[in-house]
């Protein structure tokens, strides 16, 4: 018989057992419950620069004496080192969590699990963008993450420094400013032109000697002798040119004759291999459609005013304004490669149009104003400044630059003939009655203004350009051209004006193309008329494009043309645009070719170019029944040498002209596109004169040196 005692004993150790095996796996000492807890239940990971990683060690506590392993999970833009961690028994392990910031607040959720348990800890962020610090020579500038500011730290007086100008040279800061010597330019080369550009250094060109009036001779620059001519190769074209009959220099004397079998008597473009004479006629394979070399859909409708640009080309930069979608109106930027840069949104949403670009910015036109954005970066808003700040009584006033009427410096400093005229209401024009010429400063101290002259009355549209040297000059259409002189008054070149005249002006080689309609010297003198009553019917010019060669001898000038002689006006269909070359000392024809595509049909000249060769560029489209087709073509001395089409059809609304490429804004189906197309082989924009309708791709208005 057993024992009472020893069956009590029994039982109660089994009750024990049961007790202790109802505990959590791996547990310890009776009552102390396995698994983990975090320490904190948040993590603040503060303030962090867009793009840089910061990390936190997140604490795991063991609740009980054995070990456990905890595994971690986070979403983006938190990550975990290392996803399980062991934490010993009563320890302390930390999850290693990496935040990658962006911009803006960032928050997360890390998940905890191990031993049955699951916990979670609150991840917080904060990703600072960087604000564009300021370069000065005697100053470093970093940002500042937790103000969120640039901090600058000044250099001794005396450490070295580079000017802001590149016409000194060895800069040292003398109370903050760098100070330097006067760069030397001269090259002791009396066929060069030196000079020193505040944004380039020493610019070095050769002397444009004066044309020959012998077509087969070249003015060329002896270094002993000076300016004096020598022949060209033989064969070189001298006038018109076909395969049965050509102008061609011979031992220096322009002759008639057939060319030779295999002369060359068309250039190869971007859509066609050259042409040669073969039994007496050009033989080229049929033209491609071009292909560009990249496409861009831009996210809304570009924005222009007629005559305007719609697309600024400035180095490796293209940059174009529209308005559509979420985003309301912005700047865009891209590469010269098709790459986006950045899209900037407007400060108030509302419009802006397009004036010109350099590396100090793209200066544009608002409601209140003129402004300028960064060339590159994020392409913040530099300077604003109100029509009020330039002399209109801002509260009942309106105003602004119209096409053409705005010019950079080499500096980016900005020169603009700003008008005024009383405010309509509900959203009408202003009628023009004031204006002035202001200039602005492009870099430091962005938008103040540093010169103005005196108010004037408004006398219609006009037109404000750069020589080479710097000097501006002013064309109103009442036939006023005047140089602005150093203290900003307007001085009359001449005195009976240039009459019968549009809102165009160029310059070249201290010659000023005037409406369209007179060459007149820098230095004055007796104006040279261009003849428009040349050929059977009317011509009637075109402001724009006009084209004038580096040495200022040969002019590009566009017209409408109605062949009628029966005093009746022509029909849209029967109107045609000309492309004609004028010789700048006589005012004479050269040249006269029909612009548009094709014969038959109506159409449109956009945009031209000078290239180089004496090759003129021209985009222009043909108005079919079926739709508009666009085509790049290429004239040379009277002829037609070549045209490309343009994919599909498109509506073009603006274009430039860049080194070897055509930049165009256009529109198929209800997209808008901006799309760059090749030129052709040693096609390439002219580096010298007046080769675009404004002086330059980036809309500068200045003569290319």
């Amino acid at each position: 018989m057993h024992s009472p005692v020893r069956c009590w004993t029994a039982w109660l150790l089994a009750l024990v057992l049961a007790v202790v095996g109802c505990q959590p796996e791996g547990s310890g000492t009776g009552g102390t419950r396995q698994g983990f807890r975090p320490r904190e239940s948040v993590v603040d990971f503060g303030r962090v620069l867009e793009g840089a990683q910061a990390r936190r060690g997140v604490a795991v506590l063991a609740t009980g004496r054995s070990g456990v392993t905890v595994v971690a999970a986070v979403d983006g833009p938190f990550a975990v080192v290392t996803p399980e961690v062991g934490v010993p028994g009563s320890g302390v392990a930390d999850v290693e969590v990496v935040f990658t910031a962006g911009d803006g607040v960032a928050e997360g959720t890390l998940v905890l699990a191990g031993a049955g348990v699951t916990e979670s800890v609150r991840l917080t962020g904060m990703g600072v963008r960087p604000s564009p610090c300021p370069e000065r020579p005697c100053s470093t500038f970093h940002f500042d993450v937790a103000s969120g500011a640039c901090v600058e730290t000044p250099l001794e007086e005396g450490a070295a420094c580079t000017a802001e100008s590149r016409c000194e040279v060895n800069g040292r800061c003398k109370a903050g400013t760098c100070v330097g010597e006067p760069r030397t330019c001269d090259d002791n080369n009396p066929c060069t032109v030196d000079a020193c550009s505040p944004t380039r250094g020493c610019v070095t060109t050769q002397v444009a000697c004066p044309a020959p009036w012998n077509p087969c001779e070249v003015g060329v620059c002896d270094r002993d002798k000076g300016c004096t001519s020598v022949n060209v190769d033989d064969f070189v074209p001298c006038g018109p040119v076909s395969c049965q009959t050509a102008r061609l220099c011979l031992l220096g004397t322009c002759r008639e004759m057939a060319p030779p079998e295999g002369f060359v008597c068309a250039p190869a473009t971007a859509c066609q291999d050259e042409g040669r004479c073969r039994a007496g006629a050009c033989e080229r394979p049929e033209p491609v459609e071009l292909e560009p070399a990249f496409r861009q859909v831009l996210e809304g409708a570009p924005v222009s005013e007629d005559g305007g640009p719609v697309v600024l080309v400035e180095g490796d930069g293209v940059f174009t304004s529209v308005c559509g979608g979420d985003a309301g109106c912005q700047l865009v930027a891209y590469t010269g490669s098709g790459l986006l840069r950045y899209a900037s949104a407007y400060p108030d949403g509302g419009a802006r149009t397009l004036l010109a670009a350099s590396d100090a910015g793209v200066v544009v036109r608002a409601a209140d104003g003129l402004e300028g954005y960064a060339h590159r970066g994020s392409g913040e808003r530099l300077w604003e400044a109100t029509w009020g700040a330039l002399g209109a009584d801002a509260g009942t006033w309106a105003g602004g630059p119209g096409t053409g009427h705005v010019a950079l410096t080499e500096s980016g400093d900005v020169l603009a003939y700003v008008s005024w005229g009383a405010a309509v209401p509900d959203g009408g024009t202003a009628q023009m009655e004031s204006a002035r010429l202001v200039w602005l400063a492009g870099r430091e101290d962005a938008g103040t203004v540093l010169g103005a002259s005196q108010v004037e009355a408004w006398s219609g549209e006009a037109r404000l350009v750069l020589g080479a040297d710097g000097t501006a000059y002013v064309y109103t259409v009442d036939g006023r051209l005047r140089r602005v002189e150093t203290e900003f008054s307007l001085t009359p070149l001449l005195d009976g004006g240039v009459p019968d005249g549009g809102a165009s002006l160029a310059i070249a080689n201290g010659v000023l193309l005037a409406g369209g309609s007179a060459f007149v010297r820098t230095d004055a003198g007796t104006p040279t008329t261009v003849d428009w009553d040349t050929g059977t019917g009317t011509r009637v010019p075109l402001t724009a494009p006009a084209l004038v060669s580096s040495g200022g001898t040969m002019a590009y000038l566009f017209a409408r043309a109605c062949a009628r002689t029966d005093g009746l006006p022509c029909t849209a269909e029967e109107e045609r645009v000309v492309l004609r070359a004028v010789e700048s000392g006589t005012g004479h024809t050269a040249w006269e070719v029909d612009a548009l595509p094709h014969e038959s049909l109506p159409g449109t000249v956009y945009e031209a170019a000078l290239l180089q060769g004496d090759v003129v560029g021209v985009l222009a489209d043909a108005e079919s029944p079926d739709g508009h087709q666009s085509w790049l073509q290429f004239f040379s001395r009277g002829e037609r040498v070549g045209m490309c089409p343009l994919p599909a059809q498109p509506r073009v609304v603006g274009a430039a002209f860049e080194g070897g490429a055509l930049y165009v804004v256009l529109e198929r189906d209800g997209v808008w596109t901006l799309e760059s197309y090749g030129l052709g082989p040693e096609m390439q924009v002219s580096e010298r004169g007046w080769p675009l309708r404004h002086g330059g791709p980036g809309g500068v208005r200045r003569e290319l040196p």
